[in-house]
């Protein structure tokens, strides 16, 4: 069972990209899902989480509402809708899920993707 990402690559600041997470031999309809990322030489943080319902959603504080974060669990995939993208975007995506939502906020999960690369430049 695993979380594949996809979607990722090179854009221009000021646009837009949407990253997708499909679960492989995992249903995703039960868990909490959630987008961290991890720019070169800093630490793993909480871009955005849904809950299990998709009733709560958390956004960063950084999202500055660019950023949004969809399910569709009859898709088994979450999604990462990103707009006006700055250069500070730039860094390893990563889709992860947890049956409870608290852990997934702190970034102690069940499952992790294996990352896509974001870089955001002219």
């Amino acid at each position: 069972a695993q979380l594949v990402e996809s979607g990722g690559g090179l854009v221009q600041p000021g646009g837009s990209l949407t990253l997708s997470c499909a679960g492989s031999e995992l249903t995703i309809n039960v868990y909490n899902m959630g987008w961290f990322r991890q720019a070169p030489g800093k630490k793993r943080e909480l871009v955005a989480a849904t809950a299990w319902s998709g009733a709560v959603t958390r956004y960063a504080d950084f999202d500055d509402s660019r950023f949004a974060i969809s399910r569709d669990d009859d898709k088994n995939t979450v999604y990462l809708r990103m707009n006006r993208l700055k250069p500070e975007d730039t860094a390893v995506y990563y889709c992860a899920a947890d049956l409870n939502f608290e852990e997934l906020l702190q970034g102690t999960c069940d499952y992790w993707g294996q990352g896509t690369q974001v870089t955001v430049s002219s």
